[in-house]
Parts: structure tokens; sequence; C-alpha cells
């Protein structure tokens, strides 16, 4: 194919009745969403562009999906003791009072035992949340930002800081990005995760100072080693007591810093103000963003690195007009020709979250275990409330290898049979899949068409890719159907299909 070929439209004129089709709504839905039934693809694009897009990015309209009580998480699990608590192991310590020693420690690892199982908990509480919503882009957003300011459980120790985090994520989804990072140097997971708890202005700790602007804002390039001595001053003092941002004034350091040119007695809030005040910033942030929502910037001296450059700063100029609030931006990426040029359609891997959440809300399969769903998105690289480092997630080509497409492979048919490597799961015969609904979808289409097993596996090829299967993939899949059907459709002749459909290649994409 030629470069010509694969470099997409630079426009972002917002795309046109006349341009919109079941096969933009389902790009949309996917990649704004989470992927979604025939019936909501058909539903979007009888819509307009413009209301298509506003019924997922106005998604405060949306009878959300309900809170946790107030109690569903525990915070007082890894409560630090108290200036009695440390009192009386001093005084045990001095005593050698070793069963009172004993007993503090059981008790450590007794809490560390069920924060453990209070992050699992999380987990599925998330995981169903994704699966269930009626607002998917703010999940999906939620997943950005988790990536974005990634902070792990391994290092933290402390599920509902992490909770505190995945809320604060959802509340500012498609908000302002500067409130969330000033946000985000007072959020105790990210300073317990980032060490920024115990700096102080004789012992200032550079790590938060050097990964809010390298990762979080910036780039590489934007900033020197000195706007991070600087900028890490700044911080001195912003840490927590239990579950609350507390600045401890007597371990700031009051002193004149310079950080990105803005010279004064900066503190945190000062020192985001000034990684605002740099077009840099929009510039990183609307790139990050074009790679999650769009595909990877392509390589530099290409033409079509020349276009998605293009199409980057003018996501910046608009980020930068709203004073970096991101629903302007977003809105106009999901509105724009670039979004929807055929380049940029199925140009995507997709992430495990993507791969999981996304079959079982289009296909409509039963969940049965999340723990198993949990499981697998951990072999496949992507254990939410566990990224694997400060950078986050690489996604893209690094969800492919010989190992994970195994597990892709195994949790699809799962999801769809309820066979495991090792069986089959106990709910697989009370909890069955059935394709009947998606059938039936088909047939308010095409009277009739759910009993010719050519048409329902041309339906199903271009339900589950985007597009129509390649050359003699849908005879193939026809020809199983029938076969497992004598002649005629059956579900489990439509369920088998499936499989297949969901094992190849194309079904990777989104």
């Amino acid at each position: 194919m030629s470069q010509d070929t694969q470099t997409p439209t630079p426009s972002l004129k917002a795309i046109g009745p006349d341009a919109w089709s079941e096969t933009q709504a389902r790009h949309l839905l996917w990649r704004a969403g989470l992927g979604g039934t025939p019936a909501q693809v058909e539903f979007l694009a009888r819509l307009s562009p413009e209301k298509a897009v506003d019924q997922l990015l106005d998604f405060e309209k949306v009878k959300g999906y309900p809170e946790p009580a107030a109690d569903e998480f525990d915070e007082s699990i890894m409560r630090p003791p108290s200036a009695e608590d440390r009192a009386a192991y001093q005084r045990a310590r001095r005593a050698q009072d070793e069963d009172f020693l004993a007993k503090v420690r059981l008790d450590r690892q007794r809490r560390e035992q069920e924060d453990r199982a209070q992050v699992q908990k999380l987990q599925r509480w998330w995981l169903k949340r994704m699966i269930e919503t009626p607002r998917p882009l703010e999940e999906k957003l939620t997943l950005f930002w988790h990536g974005h300011f990634a902070t792990s459980y391994r290092t933290i120790e402390n599920s509902y800081h992490m909770y505190l985090q995945n809320q604060l994520f959802r509340a500012n989804a498609a908000g302002n990005f500067g409130e969330l990072l000033f946000a985000i140097i007072r959020d105790p997971a990210m300073l317990a995760y980032l060490d920024n708890n115990d700096s102080t202005k004789a012992a200032p700790n550079e790590n938060l100072s050097r990964e809010l602007m390298e990762l979080f804002s910036l780039g590489e390039g934007a900033y020197t080693e000195r706007d991070i001595k600087e900028g890490a001053r700044a911080l001195t003092g912003y840490t927590f007591d239990y579950n609350t941002f507390v600045f401890r004034r007597e371990r700031h350091d009051t002193g004149t810093k310079r950080i990105l040119g803005t010279l004064g007695s900066l503190d945190g809030d000062g020192f985001v103000k000034a990684i605002l005040g740099q077009r840099a910033c929009a510039e990183f942030i609307a790139a990050k963003v074009y790679r999650y929502f769009v595909a990877e910037i392509p390589d530099p001296g290409s033409k079509a690195h020349a276009a998605v450059a293009g199409v980057v700063r003018q996501l910046a100029g608009t980020l930068l007009a709203s004073r970096y609030d991101m629903r302007p931006m977003l809105r106009r990426l999901f509105l724009s020709e670039h979004f929807y040029d055929p380049v940029n359609r199925l140009a995507r891997i997709k992430s495990p979250v993507e791969l999981v959440v996304g079959a079982v809300r289009s296909l409509k399969t039963p969940v049965r275990d999340l723990g198993i769903l949990l499981d697998a998105m951990d072999l496949m690289g992507q254990a939410i409330m566990f990224p694997p480092s400060v950078k986050g997630w690489d996604g893209g080509r690094s969800w492919i290898n010989t190992s994970t497409m195994f597990v892709r492979e195994n949790i699809l048919n799962f999801l769809l049979t309820g066979k495991t490597p090792h069986g089959y799961d106990p709910l697989a015969r009370s909890e069955p899949y059935d394709p009947t609904p998606l059938l039936a979808e088909l047939t308010e289409r095409e009277p009739g068409a759910d009993r010719d097993p050519a048409r329902v596996a041309a339906f199903l090829l271009g339900f589950a890719f985007g597009r129509p299967g390649r050359a003699g993939q849908a005879a193939v899949i026809a020809d199983y159907i029938a076969q497992t059907g004598d002649g005629g459709v059956t579900p489990a002749g439509v369920t088998g299909a499936l499989a297949l459909i969901t094992s190849l290649p194309e079904y990777q994409q989104v």
C-alpha cells in the first residue's frame, strides 16, 4: 500500500450527515465507549453525528451506574497507629514485652491481608462497573487517567487510597485537566507512590516533581534538571494524614524558586500554574489523548506524521482556548473527519480491558466469574490497580505476543462457552450464552436472514470486525454454521461461529 493511501486526512472539520452510517457509529461506540450491540450501533447511526457524540460525551445527563454505599469500602483497614498506640509500642519495646509486640505484628499482618482482599474487591467493583455502566466514556476516561497518572497498589499497599484516586479520576473524567493536576499533587495514593509524603525542605524528594513534568504534563525536553530540583522544593510539605491531604507548613521550603521561567516563592500550586502556562503541556495531553482514542503517532519525517502532528496541534489549541477543559477538545476530535478516516478505523489493538469488557457489552455474554476475567486481564498484561510502572501501560503492539494471544482466545471462548483451559466453569450450564437476541437484531433488518447460514455469517463478521471478513472467511463460517445446524442455523452453531470469529486476528483490532 502506498504511503499516500495510509495518510489520514488532516481535517478536523465535522463529519457530515451524508458520511454518517453504522460504520462510523460503531467506530465511535468502540473508541469513545466500550463496545455495543448492533441495536446500539443502529441507534447512534440514526442520530446526527453531533447528537451521537453528545450521547456519549455528555454522560452526566445519563442516569449513571450507582455509586458504592458509604461503607462499601473500609477506609480504616490501614489506619496509622495513634499517638497512644505508638507510645504503648515504645513502652513494650523498652520492657521487651514480646507478647504485646507479637500481637502488634499479628494485627498488622491481619490488616494487610484484609487490605489485599479489599483491593481485589475494588478490582471486581470497577470491572463490573465498566461492563454495566450506561456511561461508557466516563469509565473509559477513568481508565485513561489511571494509565496516565499511573499508581500501583503493589507499592502503596492501601486499597482505600486506590479507591479515592479512582473516584478522583471519575469525577474529573472529561473535566478540566488543570484542576486534575492540582488535585493529583494532593492525592494520598500519588503522594505515597512517588514518596512525596516524606519530602521536607531539608531533604526534598524529586520523584513527584520529575514525573509531574516528564510523564504527566510536559514530556521529555520541555524542562530542565534545575526545574525538577526547584519543583521538588515547591512540593515539600505536601503529604497526607490517614486518608486526607495535609500541607505541613513547617516542612515546606518558602524560599524563592524559578520553575519553567516563573520566579517566586512557589508552592505546589505555583508549580502547577507554571506547567499549565507552557504550550508544551497542551500539546503533550493532546498527543496522549490522540494515541488513546485514535492511533499511534507515525514516525517523524513521513507524510502521515505531518498530517497527524497538525491534528494534534489543532487539538492542543482547542484545549488551550478552553483553559484546559477536556470536553471541547474531545468533542472536536470525535466529530472530526480525521477521526473517522478509514486509515484510523481498526488501527488500534484492543487493550485487555477493551477486549474483555467490549466482548461482554457487545455480544451480551454472561460474566459468570469476575475473578476469572481479572486473572485473564492480568495475564494479558493489564491488571487494573496494578500498572507496571509510573509510565503506565505501553499499549499498542506490546499487548500482543504468543502468550497473550493464547489467553485472549481462551478468555473469549470462556465468555461464549464457559470453557476454561482446565474444564468448564460451574456456571456454564446455569448461565449459558444465548445468541438469540443477536439473531433477532439481524431478523429485524432482514426478515428470514436468521435461517440462512450465509447471511448469518456475513452479519456476524461485519458486526465483530466492523468490516466484511477477508476473502473466504464468510464461506468458512457459513459452512461451520450449516454443518453444526444440520443445514440450518442453531444457537450452538452461532455460538461456535462466534468462538471462531473472536479467535481471528481481526477481532483484536478496534
